[in-house]
């Protein structure tokens, strides 16, 4: 949508995915890169990200993703997936 067929800006896909997610399910502590707020925080090259898995074939991760902090934490350092697991479920207004 980005890249390829330019439908979206980075910036506009980004925040989809992001400050607007979050909104939507209620989290407002989420979603926006301030002093106060929660994040989880994806550093990625915009000319190689991409994903390679589909419905049939799901468990490979992205191409593309070098650092990834969960609650402050790596949980992938250059392009490598640690043994850190600080994240843990969110629960929604739909959970019951």
């Amino acid at each position: 949508y980005v890249r390829e067929q330019h439908l979206l800006t980075l910036e506009e896909a980004i925040r989809k995915m992001t400050s607007k997610a979050a909104s939507r399910v209620h989290l407002t502590d989420r979603g926006i890169l301030r002093p106060g707020m929660l994040a989880d925080v994806t550093i990625f090259d915009p000319a190689s990200i991409r994903d390679v898995s589909d419905f049939g074939d799901p468990k490979h991760y992205s191409v593309g993703v070098r650092h990834v902090l969960v609650n402050g934490r790596r949980v992938v350092s250059d392009g490598v997936i640690t043994s850190e697991r600080p994240g843990r479920p969110l629960h929604g207004p739909g959970t019951k």
